[in-house]
């Protein structure tokens, strides 16, 4: 079973490379509507780029960028903001469907 989860998380992270696949998949996590996945899902789009890398550009220490993307995470507006531009994807907000 290890064998298979490890290639699921090889195959996450080589997808998670692609900008239009890491959108769509943090996209999923927000319709979720919890805080708590959509942190997990930015932490493995992170750790795909690289958390030393996000580290470097943001310049926010690893340790600090490890707790903003923990499950109990609370990151300001602006940590999210960089942690976004870091990885090449931005904030944005869109008209809710309406009836």
């Amino acid at each position: 079973m290890k064998k298979v989860t490890e290639k699921y998380e090889n195959n996450l992270k080589e997808d998670l490379l692609d900008p239009i696949e890491a959108a769509e998949y943090l996209n999923a996590a927000l319709e979720d509507g919890s805080q708590e996945v959509f942190l997990m899902a930015l932490k493995d789009v992170a750790n795909a780029k690289g958390i030393s890398e996000i580290a470097r550009k943001t310049k926010l220490n690893r340790e600090n960028l490890y707790r903003i993307l923990s499950t109990q995470g609370n990151p300001k507006l602006k940590s999210l903001s960089s942690v976004f531009h870091s990885i090449g994807l931005k904030l944005s907000v869109e008209v809710e469907n309406q009836v």
